[in-house]
């Protein structure tokens, strides 16, 4: 007898064309028992203020800094920067010895006064008023610097040093390895199709709907075809533009929509705090057109199949590429199932 092949059931594999990567698919096996290592669910902070806090406002940092009285977004410069403007200038082209000394900025954004509110418990107006802050902070540094990236760790699970919700910007002359793979095959793909990737891509995503999770009129949320994390998301617009900074004020509205959306849908998923790496990734700031590029965020929540099983990437994904147990058409059929009211309000 012979088995037809199942994408649900048979292992296989996906390509990445956002990066030129491949991803192992191996749907059997969510069925295996876990005995591993179980990690402690991540708990909502409940007071809106916290005096031991370094980012609260008012309290004074590990520098001797003390914050401003914010009531809204607040950024400064990182105190333990990762990219430091005043890095010496140093270099070497030896083939197997290569390097070049890297300046930049580091700054940090509380999303809020309020220590206890994370993405999902802003209100629109605080979203937006925080998408407002990503623009001004890419306009100002991109004035200098060729990259800059937004992100944000969220949870002890993802490294975060402090429970107040915040985020991150680096900037930078060089564009970053990702960066630079997403570059080249966005850019190959203009150049033989004569068309947008992710623009095709959202079209695509859209009229099959297998693997959206949640869509409004400008922007899409979906588990990409090539994800390597369990819930991963890719969040797309439905119009052509290439940086964040480009946005207009209706489409920050909507984009504000959609990331409440998909965060409340994150923490509704196993009753958490959800734990997660986001970022934002556009055309680098070089003064050029980049018809090739369309601007998109990622989250990555590394939680597997509860709030105390994570996905680890070790073994085969460290020595081969990134592999995937739940296929990403059922974990978008489970986050599309989830409530858009946040399980604290219910």
């Amino acid at each position: 007898m012979t088995h037809r092949f199942s994408l649900s059931n048979h292992s296989h594999r996906r390509y990445n064309a956002l990066t030129g990567e491949w991803v192992l698919v191996s749907p059997h096996r969510t069925k295996r028992p876990w005995q591993g290592q179980i990690e402690k669910s991540e708990i909502f902070v409940q007071s809106s203020y916290d005096p031991e806090c370094y980012l609260c406002p008012g309290n004074m940092r590990v520098n001797g800094e003390k914050n401003e009285e914010y009531n809204s977004t607040y950024v400064f410069a990182n105190d333990f920067a990762a990219l430091n403007l005043k890095t010496p200038e140093e270099s070497s082209a030896d083939p197997l010895f290569n390097m070049k000394s890297e300046q930049g900025e580091s700054r940090v954004v509380c999303f809020s006064p309020d220590h206890s509110k994370t993405l999902p418990l802003l209100s629109i107006k605080e979203m937006s008023c925080l998408i407002d802050t990503w623009q001004e902070q890419c306009l100002e540094l991109g004035r200098i610097w060729q990259w800059v990236q937004v992100f944000e760790n969220k949870g002890s699970l993802m490294g975060c040093s402090n429970p107040h919700p915040h985020g991150q910007i680096w900037a930078q002359n060089q564009l970053p390895t990702l960066v630079q793979r997403k570059q080249k095959s966005q850019l190959l793909y203009l150049l033989e199709n004569d068309r947008n990737l992710l623009e095709d891509y959202t079209t695509r995503e859209l009229a099959n709907g297998e693997r959206v999770v949640v869509h409004n009129t400008d922007w899409l949320v979906v588990v990409p075809f090539w994800a390597a994390w369990p819930f991963e998301t890719l969040v797309l617009p439905k119009f052509s533009i290439q940086r964040i900074t480009d946005l207009h004020p209706h489409q920050k509205i909507s984009l504000a929509d959609i990331l409440q959306q998909i965060t409340t849908r994150y923490d509704n998923l196993f009753e958490i705090s959800c734990p997660y790496s986001m970022g934002w990734h556009g055309a680098p700031y070089d003064e050029k057109p980049h018809p090739e590029w369309t601007v998109h965020a990622s989250f990555f929540p590394p939680l597997l199949r509860s709030s105390t099983v994570r996905k680890f990437m070790v073994g085969y994904e460290m020595m081969a590429e990134p592999q995937r147990d739940l296929t990403p058409e059922q974990a978008a059929e489970q986050l599309r199932a989830l409530s858009t009211t946040h399980y604290l309000k219910r």
